[in-house]
């Protein structure tokens, strides 16, 4: 009987395969590394944020900002991006736009010499996306002629510390609300275990404010989860925002949408107005400077750089 392989497995295996493959292709280019004729080169550092990824314009506009964020706090060391998402990658590159994927970035820092890359996580929760982009940074940094060290920023929601500090600085930015008034904002959700973030980050919450809730597009809770309780509360009014780093199509459309099932249109459905905030974690000063935070640890995991023999 054949053993039975875990779909973890196979996407783990799939990544290092897929770094094994990019990185041998970007190798075949000549770089700085591979120049000096048997010295050492110095070291070279760099960094790599890897959003999920947006098709909005205007949402772009948070992710350059965390990006101009990174470039600030670590002055001189280039700041690469990549989108985790293969759908959103294919989707802007209809529009003429190329965003590579993490496995695809770090093989080009590898070509360019760089030996040592901090890359940090822009998502919210450690879900499958964050998992993939561990298991490409270890492949990397596992290859003879890879990166000589890969360290992995953890994203918003990854430790209880992180859970508290993340809920201290979201309620601080939300819109204030009256008392037959509430806040729902709208997290991704997934079917990964990493989706109990949500409910961790819901009772730190409601440690603080009771009328501020969270339920999410593809996990659980769902709205149908919430609304009971909304509409048992007698809320007349409620604030939608993203638990999401940018404003993107889940935003505009799941959640402000016209459409019969978005979330205003159900919420009017059920005798509750909204009035939605088109503004994404990254685009709030307070929670960016988090994920900043996690990459400073995340740099700090490197080794001290060393110079050219």
């Amino acid at each position: 009987m054949r053993p039975s392989v875990s779909a973890h497995a196979l996407r783990l295996l799939s990544c290092a395969l897929l770094a094994s493959v990019l990185l041998a292709l970007a190798l075949l280019l000549p770089h700085a590394a591979q120049a000096g004729h048997g010295h050492k080169a110095a070291d070279k550092r760099g960094i790599l944020l890897v959003a999920f990824g947006t098709s909005v314009p205007e949402a772009v506009q948070a992710i350059d900002a965390l990006k101009a964020e990174a470039e600030a706090a670590f002055p001189g060391v280039p700041v690469r991006l990549a989108y985790s998402s293969k759908i959103i990658r294919d989707k802007v590159a209809r529009q003429g736009i190329v965003r590579p994927s993490p496995a695809q970035a770090l093989a080009d820092m590898a070509a360019e010499g760089f030996t040592q890359v901090a890359v940090q996580s822009l998502h919210a929760i450690p879900g499958r996306e964050f998992s993939d982009i561990t298991a490409t940074a270890e492949a990397f940094q596992a290859m003879p002629k890879g990166i000589a060290h890969v360290s992995v920023g953890r994203p918003l929601l990854h430790s209880h510390e992180d859970i508290a500090k993340a809920a201290e600085v979201i309620l601080a930015a939300l819109p204030r609300h009256k008392k037959d008034e509430a806040v729902l904002l709208m997290g991704h959700g997934t079917d990964h275990p990493a989706n109990a973030a949500y409910a961790a980050l819901q009772l730190a919450l409601w440690k603080r404010d009771k009328s501020v809730f969270i339920a999410t597009v593809e996990g659980t809770p769902g709205l149908d989860e919430v609304l009971p309780e909304l509409k048992r509360r007698g809320v007349r009014l409620a604030h939608l925002v993203p638990l999401m780093s940018v404003a993107g199509d889940h935003a505009m459309n799941d959640m402000a949408g016209a459409d019969a099932d978005s979330w205003a249109s159900r919420l009017r459905a059920a005798g509750i107005a909204s009035r939605a905030e088109m503004l994404g974690l990254g685009s709030r000063p307070a929670v960016a400077a988090l994920w900043i935070d996690h990459l400073r640890d995340a740099v700090k995991q490197l080794p001290a750089t060393r110079k050219a023999d």
